[in-house]
């Protein structure tokens, strides 16, 4: 029977190239430490750049750090060239993800070229994170790619879930955007103020989302009775109730919907004379839903109350 050797085994050897990047960042790590780095070295961040390529996460981290905390914006021009032009997509993820660290507005057009066209969908979110991490600057240039038609829903998303980040800093220019003629800004808008409302809650904020109720569109309605429902506004069940009776049935649904949410006993009536009408059976549904589940809400009332 073999013996079984308990020696360590070998560790892969370097390739020169990484062991290259090691130096490179060892001696770079020495200069910031020493005051002695040239931050007008483009090379050098082109360089460092290039080192994304790097199979090892630990090293890819450790160069955004550097690149992005320890130098910051010096380094801008550099990172932004490898997000535009970098073949590797995993150079492009980690340039958006360093420019979110590097926070220099500069950034913006770029992040949002690469949004939009980059072949890499693990990029489409670097590059959000990043404008969602630039604040207030960034959000123009996000409202204005809700403008543009036939945008897929996944950027979209990226692209509602930034702005919806900075709702607060930037509060006043999505209570005007909710003027704007295009659909999916409105809706944005009103994604945004929810967090408003809910965050930082303001009159102004529920005002705008209960008029959104009357919205032309069937997204924008949609959205701001779901917001409501969520942060369980009372003062809305009025318009909710009205709601009921729209022509629309998504309108409908997402009544029933948000007044389960918000509602006690006092609005089971309305949704009971709404479901004696009603002829869609997805609709029908949700109504039959919010009524058992106001049902229980008012059972479980009782239940606390007895003595």
């Amino acid at each position: 029977m073999a013996e079984t050797s308990n020696s360590p085994q070998p560790t892969s050897a370097l390739t020169p190239m990484q062991e290259e990047m090691d130096a490179l960042l060892r001696q770079v790590s020495r200069q910031i430490e020493e005051g002695t780095l040239d931050t007008n070295d483009q090379a050098l961040f082109e360089r460092l750049v290039n080192g994304f390529a790097d199979t090892r996460g630990l090293v890819r981290l450790r160069i955004a750090e550097t690149l992005g905390s320890e130098i910051g914006r010096p380094t801008t021009q550099a990172v932004i060239a490898g997000l535009a032009h970098n073949e590797n997509p995993v150079v492009r993820r980690a340039c958006g993800k360093t420019l979110t660290l590097i926070g220099n507005p500069e950034a913006i057009p770029t992040l949002i070229e690469r949004l939009l066209h980059d072949e890499d969908t693990v990029v489409h979110g670097s590059c959000a994170g990043a404008l969602a991490s630039l604040g207030t600057p960034a959000v123009p240039a996000l409202l204005e790619v809700l403008h543009q038609p036939d945008l897929p829903e996944t950027t979209k998303g990226h692209v509602i879930w930034a702005l919806a980040f900075n709702a607060l800093e930037a509060k006043e220019t999505f209570y005007e955007s909710y003027q704007s003629e295009a659909v999916a800004v409105r809706a944005a808008a009103v994604g945004a103020i929810a967090k408003i409302a809910q965050d930082a809650p303001e009159p102004k904020a529920f005002e705008l989302l209960i008029a959104a109720l009357d919205d032309a569109a069937e997204d924008v309605r949609s959205e701001a009775a779901a917001v409501l429902g969520n942060i369980t506004h009372q003062p809305a069940l009025p318009k909710l109730f009205e709601m009921l009776g729209h022509a629309e049935p998504s309108a409908r649904k997402a009544a029933a919907l948000a007044i389960m949410k918000i509602g006690d006993g006092e609005a089971i009536a309305p949704i009971q004379a709404a479901a004696t009408q009603e002829t869609n059976d997805e609709v029908a549904a949700a109504m039959k839903l919010a009524i058992l589940q106001l049902g229980r809400k008012v059972s479980e009332a009782e239940d606390d109350g007895w003595d």
